[in-house]
């Protein structure tokens, strides 16, 4: 598990110098890890709510893809960055989004997956600010990896379903917000 620790650490911290600028947010161009898998952001956008922008959100894949069904399915390192802009956003504000993302992801079929939800729910029980990131890696056969502002936060040994749960959060065809998914998926909104 250090290992895996040090390795997700190499990762977010080995950002090249590009990087997009998405309301005011740089968001890294790619990220690459100590195993030498770099990520391109695949696409990237700000999720909103009631006209008030939330967090910038990013994807990040080994090669550009637009289908997200081939996503979710994939079982190969993936990434999704949140970089939140809002002081609104409170550690309750964003258990209580993601508790009802799992739900849209899994069409309500959270129950195989409550350990990981609870465990994944868990790293957001510090206070959330403006300026905070998150960063959701998975890689295969070790799991999720959460990291808050480059530290991290929790590791969950999971499997491809909990991959698929966790990003169908934003990528799913019942995500967080319809323009953020078509604008981390590369398409346009």
């Amino acid at each position: 598990m250090k290992k895996f620790a040090t390795l997700i650490t190499g990762i977010m911290l080995s950002l090249n110098a590009f990087s997009l600028d998405i309301g005011g947010i740089n968001m890294p161009e790619s990220i690459t890890s100590n195993d030498n898998t770099e990520l391109q952001l695949n696409g990237a956008g700000i999720r909103e709510k009631w006209f008030m922008d939330l967090y910038v959100g990013g994807l990040y894949l080994a090669a550009k893809q637009q289908d997200a069904a081939a996503i979710l399915s994939a079982d190969e390192p993936m990434a999704i960055r949140l970089h939140m802009v809002s002081d609104l956003i409170t550690s309750e504000k964003m258990t209580s989004a993601t508790i009802e993302g799992f739900e849209h992801a899994t069409n309500g079929e959270t129950k195989p997956l409550q350990t990981e939800i609870e465990t994944f729910l868990s790293s957001f029980a510090e206070p959330i600010k403006a300026g905070d990131i998150f960063d959701f890696y998975y890689q295969p056969g070790k799991g999720i990896a959460i990291l808050k502002n480059g530290v991290i936060a929790q590791s969950i040994n999971s499997g491809i379903e909990f991959k698929k749960a966790l990003f169908g959060i934003w990528i799913s065809d019942q995500p967080a917000q319809k323009s953020l998914r078509k604008e981390m998926l590369g398409q346009e909104s």
